[in-house]
């Protein structure tokens, strides 16, 4: 009787695949993608006050914070030597209206918490966001004119929050509203005011997606919003769309572009990549975050396995870092590696 091993070596001759994975050793020679601290961006969520940590129901793990809050998170990012926070507020209800207006007001919450951090944590990145979501009260991200979000009207006004973000000490502007024309409009702004050193990480291929719910819980804006945003985010079906969008931005003087949400696109995370070259990001939004706690905490999965794995998915998919609010919890694992 011929040797079945003997019979396996003649259709494939000499190719063992497994001879690189047998030993854990001559798997982390093979290794072609690695995730350390120095991919991790940390989104926060801001509230006025002093002195609180408000926990997000929808978002297990995850708080809000007031600015003093935020500048011992910052901190605590530094020390874990995560590279740079995203912050992004949840204003009262009072402060919000038709136009966002409160976006202008230099001393706002995202402005103050800019300024404290900056203060205290000199060598941490900051990452300040322009969409108006946060400051409106009907949820848009834009100026609401009759049942149109308005285009060069919003521009106008992104532009003068970025500079006074870039004011604050912002280090990099990331404007998420996808209003047509908008970054070399801020590109020109801040240039105009002397921020030629900020840069500024386009929302460049930002989804009309299903998973963004548990953040409109976070800022407070998921009861105000009136419709939908599929008049302005890009159609979930379209990745040739999507690339034209980010090639726009390249163009128009972006510094990085960022994919959004990341895990169910990292197919446009590869093409934005190999197409243009530059940094590239994704932002592991709440639902993602969510999904992966949710089914943790009811013992389904094994969380930590699978939220390194999704991260480690995102390198191999051609990103340069990740947007997620497993930064912290990441650094710790990575620093007790070493």
């Amino acid at each position: 009787m011929q040797d079945k091993t003997h019979l396996v070596d003649e259709i494939t001759g000499h190719r063992r695949m497994r001879r690189n994975r047998k030993a854990d050793w001559t798997r982390r020679l093979v290794q072609e993608n690695r995730l350390t601290v120095d991919d991790l961006i940390w989104p926060i969520f801001l509230i006025p006050g002093s002195g609180i940590a408000d926990p997000i129901p929808a978002m297990p793990g995850v708080n809000r914070m007031t600015v003093d809050k935020a500048v011992e998170a910052a901190k605590e990012a530094a020390d874990l030597g995560i590279p740079a926070l995203a912050t992004f507020p949840n204003i009262e209800m009072h402060l919000r209206d038709e136009t966002g207006s409160n976006s202008l007001e230099a001393n706002n919450l995202i402005n103050q918490a800019t300024a404290a951090i900056k203060k205290a944590v000199s060598n941490l990145g900051i990452i300040t966001d322009v969409a108006l979501d946060p400051f409106t009260s009907h949820g848009h991200d834009g100026i609401l004119r009759g049942n149109e979000i308005v285009n060069d009207e919003t521009v106008d006004q992104i532009c003068r929050a970025a500079i006074l973000q870039a004011d604050a000490g912002a280090d990099i502007i990331a404007p998420s509203e996808m209003m047509d024309g908008r970054i070399g409009a801020i590109r020109r702004a801040l240039d105009r005011a002397g921020h030629q050193s900020v840069g500024i990480m386009s929302y460049a291929t930002k989804f009309a997606s299903g998973f963004y719910g548990p953040y409109r819980e976070a800022i407070s804006t998921g009861g105000l919003l009136k419709g939908d945003k599929k008049s302005y985010y890009i159609d979930p079906a379209n990745g040739t769309e999507a690339i034209r969008d980010a090639a726009l931005d390249v163009e128009e003087g972006a510094d990085m572009l960022m994919v959004k949400p990341g895990l169910p696109y990292l197919d446009i995370c590869w093409r934005i990549k190999e197409a243009f070259g530059i940094p590239t990001y994704a932002y592991q939004v709440s639902g993602e975050y969510t999904q992966i706690k949710a089914a943790a905490m009811n013992g389904w999965i094994d969380g930590e396995r699978v939220m390194m794995e999704t991260l480690l998915c995102f390198k191999r998919a051609g990103c340069d870092g990740i947007l997620t609010y497993f930064a912290p919890e990441v650094a710790r694992i990575l620093a007790k590696r070493g």
